[in-house]
This record gives C-alpha cells, structure tokens and sequence, in this order.
C-alpha cells in the first residue's frame, strides 16, 4: 500500500523517464526532470527546515510551481501556495495564520515576498534548483514519513474574518486518486487541461491524476480565461482529453458561444465542480460533444476534493437540477437534521455530512473552528469517530441520489470559490466612510451585492476592496441605502434587500 504520493513520480520517471509530465506557456519537464529537480529543492529545503512544517510558494501557477511542490514534500514538509494575484493584505492574512519559516519564489516576485517575511526567510527557486541532492537524506527522511503526514494546506474563506487553512494528508490525496483516476478512465494517454488555480483544491486532481496515470499536465495561461476563442485554440491545438474544471470556467466559453468558433474533439470528459451547473450551459457542451463524459462532482475542499459524482445520462431529464450523485468509494456521505438523526427518506432536506479517509486534518493553528466543523459524529455512540459537516443541504432523490438544496448558513458558492458573506462584510464595514455593510448573494442569477450605509463613493469603494480582498469576494454591485429593513427579530432582513435589488 502507497503511503506517500511520491511513489508515484519514482514510478513513473522509471517507466516514462522522457515523456513530458507537466508543460506550460514557457518550459516544460519530463518525468525524469521532475524528479530529479524535485529531488534538489527537496535537498536544499530539508537543510533548512524540519519535516512537517509549512513551506509557502509564491509563484505563478507554473510547471516550477509544481515541481516546487514536490520538492517541498521530497523534505518531508507541505506546501501552501501563495498566489501572487491575492491582494498583500489577503497574503499577510494567511501568513500570520501560516507563519512560514520560508518563502519559495523567484525574481519576479521577490518584492512581494519580502512584504511577507524577513529577507533571510526567503529561498529563492533559481538556488534551490541549482543545489546538489542528497539521496541518502531524502531517504531518511522518507523512512521516517507515514501517510498521515500533511502533503498540503489550502487557504479558504473564514467567518471571523481570517482566512482558514485546510491541512490534508497524504493519505486523503491517495485514498481520492486510487478510485478518483481509474473510476473515470484516466490514462497514460491522458493529456490533463489544466484551468484551476493552484491554491484551490480542483487542481489537486489534475495534478495527482496525473502522476498515478503518468499522463501530462498542460497549464493552460490564465489570460486566455478571458480570450474564449484564444482558450479555444490552446485546448485544440495542446490536444486537450480531460478537462476537470469549475463550473463558471466552462461557462465562461459557453457564455460567448465559443463552441461555435472552435470544438475541442479531443476532449474525453468533462468533470465540472464548485457551484450549480447551469442546464442550458451544459447542453450546449453536450451538444458540440455528443461522445464526450459529462460528470457533475461535489464536495468542500475539507473532504479532499469530492465525495460525491454524478454521471450525466444524455436521456435523463435534468429540467429539475442535476444532482450531486452518490459516494465515492470507502466515503460516506450521509444527510443529518437539525435534531442530528439521520435523513433517510426522499423529499425530506438535511445537511450533508461526510466520514471516512478524506477528511482533512483539520484547520491549521485554529483547534476551535477544527472542532466545530469536525465534530464527533452524533449517530455513532460506541466511538469517538470524526465527520465533517459541510453546511450544505441536500434531498434524496427516488434514484437515492443527492440533489443539492443550497447553504445552511451564509457561506456561498461564487465564482467556484467558498465565501464566508461575514467576511466580505467584516472588509466593506472596516473601510473608512462606510457605517455598515450587509451582503447579499442571488443564487439564482448567480449575483453577489454589497449594501452599505455610508457616504463613501462607490468607485473608491471599490478601489479600496480591491486591496483588501481577492477579485471573486468583491461584490458585483454595491449599492448605498440609508437604512437596513429589519425582521421582527431585529436582524437585517437579507430577502427585503435582495427583493429590492430585484425589482430595480
């Protein structure tokens, strides 16, 4: 049994030593490559530091940002990606969360990382690529590792208004990927479209998809995100067969008919993740692929990636929603009332709950919000046995499927990003000129507004978000009012507010 994903790099750089693992706008390695420079960051990140400690990388999502990666857990430690497009506050939120002993950058990129962390701290990639390895040390170190072991921590969205850091192990990724990779049919003939951000967990599958099937990763540019047709002609001309992407990606292209421009053929299947599929948007997929797998996944970055699928049937009638599907195999994804007993009946709404390998570690340097959202599961009275509760509500279909109902609290799903609407609010009430701030988010239009009482200018207002929080948690229309309606209860009344965006 695998106990550390680099078990699949030695693997494959002995079996596939010269095909290209992963390429992007500017280089590219090879199996070989990727192990041996892995090996020599590895080397000179395990003379500096401890095994288990956090090592961030701020670098663009890259073919040297991925070899970084695994470089970090060549020297026993886990990686946390700092993407450089976050804004400084964003990065220092994390990093007093985080407290990195070091930064891995480049020269681009150096100014930046010398806001975060002392000058000493930071370890520049161009040294630790040019470094010698020590086989015998990163042996030892690999003696001493076992699958519990954290591999990496990715940063979402808190309610306190700091940012959560979700610790998963080795084991977690290997558990997902040995089903997740066959289940679907990846091979070594795979070559994997890559779209999401590194420092959101989407990524994790075309990465670790990759090194199980010794497929290759092709890191598609992030500005061609806003270029449908260029987008088009990368995924065409790269040959791209698999496509695991956020809803709002695929959206994107369907959005601006860019289907219509250009059909990428080679594309095998499709897996889209994040948010509710628009029907209509995925019928004009289906359509300009009529041979391709459509599969609708879901599941919180704290259970490593999914738990559930969903295979669409071309004949199936979804005109009433596409459901979430059933569980992975050895995870169990079960539904829990407000009273904590088990739903079991179709029709009848609970929370989605999930135990079993995947769950994450937890939440790092945060053991209260850890314990909160990893309880003891309620249903199981002989053991202490943890679950994660996702906050998302779900039915039983009479196919004993899952259909997604929304949000328990006001946590949402934007743009393919987890957002706590406390925070956004907690950033707009902060702001000089602004009283207070209450956001609102029309899942069905798929809009997030921002009401505030203040007299500050909306276009500074905007100005000033922009260096507080990341590009997906700016509202897409502020709106200034004079005063917040009220429940009977006393709180703001969040439907009035969003009824009244409505009617204008």
């Amino acid at each position: 049994m695998k106990k550390n994903i680099l078990e699949y790099l030695d693997f494959d750089a002995v079996n596939y030593p010269e095909k290209t693992a992963v390429i992007d706008e500017h280089k590219s390695y090879t199996y070989s490559q990727l192990l041996s420079v892995s090996r020599r960051i590895g080397t000179a990140v395990a003379n500096k530091t401890e095994i288990n400690k956090p090592v961030a990388v701020l670098l663009e999502k890259s073919a040297d940002a991925l070899v970084t990666f695994l470089g970090i857990v060549q020297a026993g430690c886990f990686y946390v990606n700092l993407s450089p497009d976050l804004p400084v506050n964003r990065l220092l939120q994390i990093q007093s969360v985080l407290q990195a002993e070091y930064i891995i950058t480049d020269e681009e990129h150096l100014p930046l990382a010398e806001s975060l962390i002392e000058k000493d701290r930071i370890l520049m990639l161009n040294g630790l690529i040019a470094s010698q390895e020590d086989l015998e040390l990163l042996s030892k170190i690999r003696s001493k590792a076992i699958d519990t072991d954290p591999l990496y921590a990715n940063f979402t969205s808190g309610s306190t208004g700091v940012p959560k850091g979700v610790v998963v192990s080795q084991r977690s990724v290997l558990d997902f990927i040995e089903v997740f990779a066959p289940l679907f049919n990846i091979d070594e003939t795979d070559i994997i479209g890559n779209q999401a951000p590194f420092d959101f967990d989407v990524s994790v599958k075309d990465i670790y998809s990759s090194l199980r099937q010794a497929a290759t990763i092709v890191i598609i540019p992030k500005h061609l995100f806003s270029q449908p047709a260029l987008l088009l002609d990368f995924i065409c001309d790269h040959n791209v067969t698999t496509m695991i992407w956020a809803v709002s990606a695929l959206c994107l292209i369907s959005t601006f008919h860019g289907l219509d421009y250009r059909t990428p053929n080679s594309v095998r299947r499709v897996l889209f993740s994040g948010e509710v599929m628009p029907y209509k948007h995925l019928k004009s997929w289906m359509e300009h692929l009529p041979d391709t797998q459509f599969v609708n996944l879901y599941g919180p970055t704290e259970i490593t990636c999914n738990c559930t699928y969903h295979i669409i049937d071309r004949n199936a009638d979804y005109s009433g929603g596409i459901p979430i599907g059933k569980a992975f195999s050895n995870e169990h994804v079960f539904l829990l009332n407000e009273n904590n007993t088990e739903v079991t009946n179709t029709g009848e709404t609970g929370e989605i709950c999930v135990r079993g390998t995947a769950l994450a570690l937890g939440y790092y340097n945060n053991p209260e919000q850890t314990a909160a959202s990893f309880p003891v599961n309620p249903l199981n009275k002989l053991y202490p046995e943890r679950i994660y509760r996702t906050g998302d509500l779900a039915q039983y279909t009479a196919e004993g499927e899952l259909m997604f109902c929304g949000r328990k609290d006001f946590q949402i799903k934007y743009m393919g990003h987890r957002i706590e609407l406390e925070e956004i609010e907690r950033a707009v009430s902060a702001i000089q000129g602004v009283e207070r701030c209450c956001a609102v988010f029309d899942g069905e239009k798929q809009k997030l507004y921002g009401f505030y009482i203040g007299n500050m200018d909306k276009k500074e207002l905007y100005s000033s978000l922009k260096e507080k929080l990341p590009v997906f948690m700016i509202p897409s229309s502020l709106i200034n009012i004079d005063s917040f309606p009220l429940t009977k209860n006393g709180k703001i009344d969040r439907k009035q507010l969003l009824e009244r965006k409505k009617r204008k």
